[in-house]
């Protein structure tokens, strides 16, 4: 017998910005099991029911109170700028820390944004790693000096505790909890439904400053396209260069000038992604893996993918095949992994961090 969905509380609170407000309803509204059958319910619920103000021109009309809470699985705080003695002093009025107080041990809590300044200031981040919009973090580390603020990753996933970065990196969190709680398989369908990318990791940079190429500068993405479809074979500099028919020393400033790395780097991120998928979709072997994905034997494979993700094939794997088990097959494999972190030999930081 199917089990019963998985609760999913939303809290909009005055000031909510409608965009992250609508996330969780959008990703977890949309997957689905084999049979067909919701894998969730998504519920709104606010401090007062009624209208709502919003950081936009127009109010919500919110039926559920903070009773609704009561009943979650798990809770997700959208980004809102309001009450101000929050992001002024770190400290919510009596009423919201009452709120906050009323959610159950052990429910699941998420923030999208500076919703993590209501995670922090309700004391569910204390001692943990977290993260929030970049503009904010400054601010978000004064007033939360316990709570390890990291500025330069879309989101953090601390086991029951989980932080995102603003705006779409709230969608990233949210995909990375479906497939958390059910999979790779169930979360690449819910971001094909959604037109969003099925995956980016957690620890790639929130905001790179460099400067866009001129208009005149030809493109490297034939040259990309071109490889992807051959990660499995030797690919040399001097391959892609021809591509677009440039000479070496050209494509390679033209491509970190499009991409931001240069691409021996992208390469090899790509080829751990590929990896990655292998792992999570496939039962092929860790040697047939690191051929299929383009690396010269299994042991550079592990190499790559203890400095990408902090762990080797067999546990990432493991990690990701518990989760097809439901939430506490999850959980347990999560705790177990303690750290995964994102491709630090391309250029990211850290994604998961477990210390349940």
């Amino acid at each position: 017998m199917a089990s019963a969905p998985h609760r999913v509380v939303v809290l909009a609170l005055p000031g909510v910005i409608p965009f992250e407000l609508s996330i969780p309803h959008r990703i977890f509204g949309r997957a689905y099991s084999p049979a067909g059958d919701p894998l969730y319910t998504v519920t709104t619920c606010t401090a007062v029911p009624g209208r709502v103000a919003t950081e936009a021109d127009f109010e919500l009309w919110v039926e559920h109170g903070p009773e609704a809470l009561a009943e979650a699985d798990t809770v997700i705080v959208p980004a809102a700028y309001q009450p101000a003695v929050l992001f002024r002093e770190g400290r919510l009025p009596d009423e919201l820390a009452g709120i906050f107080a009323s959610v159950r041990p052990g429910v699941r809590m998420a923030s999208i944004c500076t919703g993590g300044f209501f995670l922090a200031a309700a004391g569910f981040l204390d001692g943990r790693p977290a993260t929030t919009h970049w503009s904010w973090t400054e601010q978000f580390q004064r007033l939360f000096p316990t709570v390890r603020v990291d500025p330069n990753v879309l989101y953090v996933d601390d086991g029951e505790v989980l932080t995102s970065a603003g705006v779409a990196a709230g969608v990233d969190l949210c995909v990375h909890m479906v497939r958390r709680d059910h999979g790779s398989a169930v979360a690449n369908d819910v971001a094909r439904r959604s037109v969003v990318p099925p995956h980016r990791d957690g620890g790639q940079a929130q905001y790179i400053r460099r400067p866009v190429p001129e208009p005149r500068f030809a493109t490297t993405s034939a040259a990309r396209g071109w490889a992807l479809g051959r990660l499995h074979q030797p690919i040399q500099l001097r391959d892609l260069a021809e591509q677009e028919s440039m000479s070496v020393r050209t494509f390679t400033r033209r491509f970190r000038e499009e991409v931001g790395v240069s691409p021996g780097q992208w390469l090899t991120q790509q080829r751990v992604e590929r990896a990655r998928h292998l792992l999570e979709s496939t039962e092929l072997s860790v040697d047939r893996v690191a051929r299929d994905a383009g690396f010269r034997t299994a042991q550079s494979m592990r190499q790559h993918l203890q400095s990408a993700l902090g762990v080797p094939p067999t546990v990432y794997r493991r990690t990701f095949r518990s989760a097809g088990d439901g939430e506490a097959g999850s959980a347990r494999s999560v705790g177990e992994v303690g750290s995964v972190r994102a491709a630090g030999a391309v250029g990211a930081a850290a994604v998961v961090s477990s210390r349940r």
